[in-house]
């Protein structure tokens, strides 16, 4: 099993590096933009909002208990997965766990979609199950789990969007959201994991702009097979090593380091750090109950995050 699993995680290094490109660096200036578009809203509600249900709420969630209809499976990606339908009619895309024991990202992906939620960046709806009830062609029969995302009518994808060149660039919130998700170490972040929303609210149109396969984290940065989802490397990797000519150094090593070598100043940091640490010791549980992760897992990277917010801030004192 030892020479599979080190097999199959040496096929999936190769596809990383060979269709990883490394990321350009972002323009100076942001592209026009329409009064619709929107990255981020300040979360004026935070120490209130329900983390565990997340922005969609309980009520779009799918149930443990239901039957799912397979639609197809997933052809391409790392990861195994399918679309099936629920008893509802509502279509979802269900991330599974890779075989061979590759690191797990539907967990991770939920959790940091509830904490960019919690703090204002937005998401689509997303839910974990541990496993379900399938029927195909083959019959009745349970299936292993993963991130369950809904095919929302209100949210339609109108495609991806470009770190490089988006109307964001250089912004509070562009430059934060940056600096969040070198702190949750995602080592994935090829524009085609960024999705261009339409999003309908009431009788408004607004174009949402948010990153949305987050799973490839939570563990180290190494730029060849980075670990994923693993609390003992996500806590001995560095945060930050220091600042160099009014610019913070990440101790980042993935492929995609040219979206903030040189470009993160240290209020940037202050800002992401300072809103991130607002949340409440039950809203950090929460992100990562809905993410299906045991206390024990929990408590070592909700500490190690911690960690983290405590150096953003000391940036700035």
């Amino acid at each position: 099993m030892k020479r599979v699993s080190a097999g199959l995680l040496a096929i999936a290094a190769l596809l990383c590096w060979t269709s990883c490109a490394t990321a350009k660096q972002p323009a100076l200036e942001p592209t026009a933009a329409t009064r619709s578009a929107s990255l981020w809203q300040e979360p004026t509600d935070l120490a209130t909002r329900d983390v565990f249900n997340g922005p969609w709420g309980a009520s779009r969630a799918p149930s443990p208990n239901a039957t799912y209809s397979l639609v197809e499976f997933k052809h391409s990606g790392v990861n195994r997965g399918l679309t099936v339908v629920d008893p509802q009619g509502r279509e979802w895309s269900v991330k599974q766990e890779f075989p061979g024991g590759l690191d797990s990202e539907g967990p991770v992906e939920v959790t940091l979609s509830r904490l960019l939620s919690a703090i204002g960046f937005h998401q689509p709806p997303v839910y974990f199950l541990p496993s379900f009830t399938l029927k195909d062609d083959w019959g009745t029969h349970i299936e292993d789990g993963g991130r369950f995302r809904l095919k929302e009518p209100t949210l339609k994808e109108k495609g991806e969007w470009r770190w490089e060149d988006n109307p964001f660039v250089n912004s509070t919130p562009y430059q934060g959201l940056l600096v969040l998700l070198m702190m949750f170490n995602d080592t994935d972040l090829k524009n085609s994991n960024n999705s261009l929303y339409e999003h309908k609210a009431g009788d408004g149109v607004e174009m949402w702009y948010a990153v949305r396969d987050i799973g490839a984290a939570l563990g180290d940065t190494n730029s060849i097979a980075p670990l994923k989802n693993r609390p003992d490397a996500f806590e001995r990797h560095p945060f930050i090593l220091g600042v160099s000519n009014s610019y913070v150094d990440f101790a980042y090593n993935g492929l995609y380091r040219n979206l903030v070598r040189q470009r993160i100043r240290p209020e940037d940091v202050t800002w992401a750090s300072n809103l991130l640490g607002q949340l409440r010791d039950e809203q950090w549980r929460d992100a990562f109950r809905a993410g299906g992760y045991e206390p024990e897992v929990a408590s070592r990277f909700i500490r190690r995050l911690r960690e983290k917010i405590e150096q953003g801030q000391e940036l700035r004192r």
